[in-house]
């Protein structure tokens, strides 16, 4: 455990400050080392005090002449998770749709869609950008391709980028305006007796502070919550690493984050391999993006886009 103490020379916000001391008081490391994430941490963790009293408050007003103290265990302050995104490159296998304006692709499971905070992690969008590059060598400028809607990082399934800017308020507005029809496959730990038909309507919010990894659930629309509804139906069941499983559809009216995970952990059934909602450990979380329904944003015409479904999803 290291001790680093200091005096502040000018009223300022603690965050900033130890941003600023920090990385020369760490000449063997650089300024890259000491992130805002890891000063937040360090602060709300309780390591930081302010003449003597600890403070977990990293946008803390500090006057001149205050004394800082921060305790920094090395090993704990620099670690940083590494990820276990996979490698993938599109093929033509994973490209489910193309024409002029649209491609709709096959994003696997344990790969990002698009690039994240942590920087220097491939993601679904650049891999998109990579194939069309080869795939059209003699565009003299990099390929654009936008990116419409999301999946996370653990389902896999279908997933819609624009090729031309010109059809992303048309797109952007199927997603809004509900005419773009999600169906997705889960695979639930059995609370036992299920109906064949049920439903979710409620608000949803972050229940997590910030500064915590992101958890979502019900919360009221007062306090911040977005109307959130899913309908569900019961395929069959089965068994997965010895548990009963049952094998859902899901299909969102509503595009929250998390929705459907947290909507079947509202009702005792966690998905499989999805451990922050309470789900049993597996192989992968067992949500899969099996197909987007939606007009052509030129034509008009009824596009409906399926993935076929990873094995462990039943029948």
């Amino acid at each position: 455990m290291q001790i680093y103490s200091f005096k502040t020379e000018k009223t300022c916000r603690l965050d900033m400050l130890l941003r600023e001391k920090l990385p020369a008081l760490m000449p063997e490391r650089g300024p890259a080392d000491v992130s805002n994430s890891k000063i937040r941490r360090l602060i709300v963790a309780g390591a930081v005090r302010v003449d003597g009293r600890q403070c977990r408050v990293p946008a803390e007003r500090l006057l001149a002449g205050s004394s800082v103290t921060a305790s920094i265990d090395g090993g704990k302050f620099f670690y940083e998770k590494q990820p276990d995104d996979i490698r993938f490159e599109v093929t033509k296998d994973a490209v489910l749709y193309e024409d002029d304006v649209l491609l709709v692709v096959n994003k696997p499971a344990f790969f990002p869609t698009e690039a994240t905070i942590a920087g220097q992690r491939d993601n679904m969008h650049d891999a998109v950008v990579r194939w069309l590059w080869s795939e059209y060598p003699a565009q003299r400028n990099p390929p654009y391709a936008g990116i419409m809607h999301r999946l996370d990082r653990e389902t896999s399934g279908v997933l819609l980028f624009t090729k031309q800017r010109t059809v992303n308020g048309a797109v952007h507005d199927m997603f809004e305006q509900h005419t773009a029809r999600k169906v997705y496959r889960a695979v639930v730990r059995s609370k036992g007796f299920c109906s064949k038909e049920f439903s979710v309507d409620n608000f949803l919010g972050r229940i997590t502070a910030k500064s915590r990894a992101g958890k979502w659930g019900a919360l009221p629309e007062s306090g911040g919550g977005l109307h959130a509804h899913t309908d569900f139906t019961l395929l069959g069941e089965g068994m997965l690493n010895g548990v009963h499983v049952l094998y859902i559809e899901a299909r969102p009216l509503t595009g929250r984050t998390h929705q459907i995970r947290v909507h079947l952990a509202s009702l005792g059934m966690p998905i499989m391999g999805d451990e922050l909602y309470g789900g049993p450990a597996a192989d992968r979380m067992y949500l899969h993006a099996q197909s987007l329904a939606f007009p052509h944003p030129v034509t008009g015409a009824a596009m409906d886009v399926t993935a076929p479904l990873p094995s462990g999803f039943g029948v």
